[in-house]
C-alpha cells in the first residue's frame, strides 16, 4: 500500500472506529505523541487508540479528514474531530495536523499537533480558558490520560 493510501485508509478507520484496523497500520517500534497524551510507544500507542475507539461507541463522534500528502518522505494529514467531554458534557471540534513517518510500510512515528489551548476552553470552559495554556495543566492532563490509559490496559485480555 502506498504511504498515502495507508494514511487515508488509517483516519477511514478511525471514522468508523475500528482500533484493530488502524492499529495495523502501525510499525511494532512506532513513537505516537501529541499534547494530551505526550509521547507513547509501540503497544502503549496501539491501545491509546483502542481506549479512545471503545470509548466513544454508541456516542455522538465525528472524524473528517483531508489533505493527506506525502513531503519530503514525510506524511501528513489534517484531521477534526467532532464530540462531547464526557466529563464535562461539552461539545469540542478539535482541529489537529498529522506529521507520519514510514517504516517497512508501516506507521513508525505519528505525531499530531493541535492548539490545546483551544481544546481547553471548549472541554473543560472557564477553567480550560485560565489554565489552559500552562504546561502545569499540560502535565496534569497527560498524567490525568495516562493513568486512564494504565487502567484501561489493566482491564483488558490480550491473546
Amino acid at each position: 500500500m502506498v504511504e498515502t493510501e495507508t494514511i487515508r485508509a488509517f483516519y477511514e478507520a478511525f471514522r468508523m472506529l475500528k482500533a484493530e484496523e488502524m492499529v495495523s497500520y502501525y510499525h511494532p517500534d512506532v513513537v505516537f505523541e501529541d499534547p494530551a497524551f505526550g509521547q507513547l510507544k509501540g503497544e502503549r500507542a496501539k491501545n491509546m487508540w483502542r481506549m479512545l475507539c471503545e470509548s466513544q461507541k454508541g456516542k455522538n463522534f465525528e472524524v473528517t479528514y483531508s489533505n493527506i500528502r506525502m513531503v519530503d518522505g514525510e506524511g501528513h494529514a489534517v484531521w477534526h474531530a467532532k464530540y462531547v467531554f464526557s466529563r464535562t458534557n461539552r461539545p469540542v471540534h478539535n482541529r489537529i495536523k498529522s506529521r507520519i513517518i514510514f517504516k517497512d510500510g508501516l506507521i513508525i512515528k505519528h505525531t499530531d499537533h493541535f492548539n490545546l489551548h483551544r481544546w481547553a476552553r471548549q472541554a473543560l470552559g472557564l477553567k480550560g480558558k485560565l489554565l489552559g495554556w500552562t504546561m502545569t495543566f499540560k502535565s496534569g492532563l497527560q498524567k490525568q490520560t495516562n493513568k486512564l490509559l494504565d487502567k484501561y490496559i489493566a482491564g483488558k485480555q490480550w491473546t
